[in-house]
């Protein structure tokens, strides 16, 4: 029974972040060539918008890890899923900046609320209750939102919708999956009780300190490709019959990345495993500008979607590794670096785009940023002593 109960938590917490991020967030990358085309939008206004959503990411992480917001989570994990489906489905009523932007921004607040209130609820039991390894389904659902959204988004397109159905459909997705995902989680019950029993040892401020900064560029490092490979491959010629499907690729890589980069953090140390990861990670962002063929958009998308998930899961696993109390608080402090990072690139990479006429010198940059990323997480690693294996051992138990 307490083995049903911890999968049903686990698909919870997938579809939660399904809806609020593989969808909510991410939907934005392959609707975005299609209002490009339909508005007469500049690389620096889809650069704008995209960064407001992170604006609100940041501003809603920097609420989300409040105690009001902890003293209640499953209320405003609910909240938050709601509010990221009827703004995503709203993206199809204006046609002016101002408008997209105000809406990208809630649901950007949103899907800060959701990560964090759900990771929160999933993570917290799933250690009590010795099903650690269960956390690879709960991020797995960026992944499958991605796969989903894209391939909603080629059949619409294929059937002729324009821009604005592309929206509404994809919030009326992301609406079954909020409810599905409100079934799944139960109330919180006495979380902080049952992870006082479990004593896991402080492995110091300056770890977290540095995993905090790396968390930030990574968070920078991925998302100017994340945001605007499908707009790559549609101005570029000799990749162009790739734009249907290379999202869908994207998700697909993302999907058991968690699970993969779960695994390794076992055998390495999770901060190690993060390192890794920023270092393919860059290789990943540096190949889609610098290898503009078939075979090396695919070679980037896979490895980009390979890592991004996996990284988000390890910050969160080093930022509870690092804080033996309050791991709400750390996860808040990870997204709002995170969502630094993440509102800052989409900014540079439409100025620079436009000053430069690609995205090849902002991919650049971000690349470098997912190095010092690696090297940060390797010196957090060192600072902490190597903590993790007792960490996972007391939470397994």
């Amino acid at each position: 029974m307490q083995r049903d109960r911890s999968v049903a938590l686990a698909c919870g917490g997938l579809l939660a972040m399904a809806a609020a991020l593989g969808i909510g967030r991410f939907v934005y990358t392959p609707i975005l060539p299609a209002m490009l085309g339909a508005l007469g939008w500049s690389k620096s206004d889809a650069g704008l918008i995209a960064s407001a959503n992170f604006l609100g990411y940041l501003a809603g992480a920097l609420m989300a890890g409040r105690p009001f917001v902890a003293a209640r989570p499953r209320a405003w994990l609910l909240t938050a899923l709601a509010l990221s489906a009827v703004s995503t489905a709203a993206m199809a009523a204006p046609s002016d900046i101002a408008s997209f932007a105000a809406l990208r921004f809630v649901g950007g607040i949103a899907s800060a609320f959701v990560i964090v209130c759900a990771s929160t609820l999933v993570l917290e039991r799933l250690a009590v209750s010795g099903r650690r390894s269960l956390s690879a389904v709960h991020f797995a659902g960026v992944g499958v939102g991605i796969v989903i959204s894209a391939i909603a988004v080629s059949a619409m397109l294929a059937a002729g919708a324009g821009w604005r159905s592309l929206w509404i459909g994809s919030g009326s997705i992301a609406m079954l999956a909020a409810i599905s995902a409100a079934a799944l989680i139960p109330p919180a019950g006495n979380i902080a009780a049952a992870s006082s029993k479990t004593k896991l040892p402080s492995a110091g401020r300056s770890g977290l300190g540095a995993m905090v900064v790396a968390y930030g560029l990574f968070g920078f490092g991925y998302v100017i490709t994340a945001t605007f490979l499908v707009t790559i491959v549609r101005l570029t010629d000799e990749v162009r019959v790739l734009e249907p499907w290379i999202w869908v690729l994207f998700g697909v890589a993302a999907i058991p990345s968690v699970a993969f980069w779960t695994w390794l953090s076992e055998r390495i140390g999770i901060m190690n495993a993060f390192a890794t990861a920023c270092a393919i990670e860059a290789l990943s962002v540096a190949a889609s500008v610098e290898w503009l063929t078939i075979t090396g958009v695919c070679f980037s998308a896979l490895l980009l979607g390979g890592t991004f998930m996996g990284l988000t899961a390890l910050g969160f696993m080093a930022a509870r590794a690092l804080t033996a109390a309050n791991s709400h608080q750390a996860f808040g402090r990870m997204t709002a670096s995170f969502g630094i990072g993440q509102m800052v690139g989409p900014l540079l990479a439409g100025f620079l785009s436009e000053q430069f006429g690609s995205f090849r010198v902002a991919s650049l940059i971000a690349a470098a940023a997912l190095i010092a990323a690696a090297a940060l997480a390797i010196w957090a690693s060192r600072a902490a002593a190597n903590p993790e294996p007792a960490i996972l051992q007391a939470a397994d138990r």
